[in-house]
C-alpha cells in the first residue's frame, strides 16, 4: 500500500513539475494574443468596444495556460496603472479590471461585445 502511495505522490510530483517548461513560451503567445486585441480594438474604432476587447485579450491569453494567464493579468495590471496616472478618475479602471477578470476566469468575451461590432472581430 505504502508502495502503491509513493509512486502515485512521485507521478504527480514528475507531472506538474514537467510543465514548467510551457510556461515561458506560454506567456510569450499570451502576451501576443494581448497584443493582437490591443491592434484590433484600434482597427476597430469602435465605440464602447474596450471592454470586449480587454475581456478577449485576456480571454484568448488565458486560453494558452498558467503562462498565458499570467502574462494577461501582469500586462492588463500594468496598463491600468500606467492609465490611471493620465485619468482624473478612476471609474473605467475597476470595469476594465472587471472585463479583464471576466476574460482570464474564462468568461464569454461576448459578453461584453457592443451591437453592431462588425463580425471579423
Amino acid at each position: 500500500m505504502k508502495l502503491i502511495l509513493a509512486v502515485l505522490v512521485l507521478v504527480l510530483l514528475v507531472e506538474t513539475q514537467a510543465q514548467w517548461y510551457h510556461f515561458p513560451e506560454q506567456a510569450f503567445e499570451g502576451a501576443r494574443d494581448m497584443w493582437r486585441a490591443y491592434q484590433d480594438m484600434r482597427d476597430a474604432n469602435y465605440q464602447n468596444s474596450d471592454k470586449y476587447f480587454h475581456a478577449r485579450g485576456n480571454y484568448d491569453a488565458a486560453q494558452r495556460g498558467p503562462g498565458g494567464r499570467w502574462a494577461a493579468e501582469v500586462i492588463s495590471d500594468a496598463r491600468e496603472a500606467v492609465q490611471g496616472f493620465a485619468r482624473h478618475g478612476n471609474s473605467d479602471a475597476a470595469a476594465d479590471q472587471e472585463a479583464n477578470r471576466w476574460g482570464r476566469n474564462g468568461g464569454d468575451p461576448n459578453h461584453y461585445r457592443p451591437k453592431g461590432l462588425p463580425d471579423q472581430y
